[in-house]
């Protein structure tokens, strides 16, 4: 007679397989939408925290960073003040 046990090849082993499986799974899903959320906060603190540049202060920053010469920040800022 064969009962509720463990018979058929399932045993202890199995079990606790699945079981790790198991959390592993719910760890991932956890991690997951921990994520999604921290992109979320992320993602809309920048936009309600980003103000308009000054264009002034954006042809500084790339004379600053070497994207343009001394020639074209002076040409670029003499047409932002017309």
């Amino acid at each position: 007679m064969m009962g509720w046990g463990f018979h058929g090849g399932f045993n202890g082993t199995w079990a606790i397989l699945m079981l790790g499986f198991g959390l592993i799974f719910m760890g991932l899903i956890f991690v997951g939408i921990l994520a999604a959320i921290k992109y979320a906060i992320s993602s809309s603190r920048r936009s309600f925290g980003s103000k308009p540049t000054d264009p002034l202060r954006q042809l500084k920053m790339r004379l600053a960073k070497g994207e343009l010469t001394p020639d074209e920040y002076e040409m670029l800022r003499a047409h932002l003040k017309d």
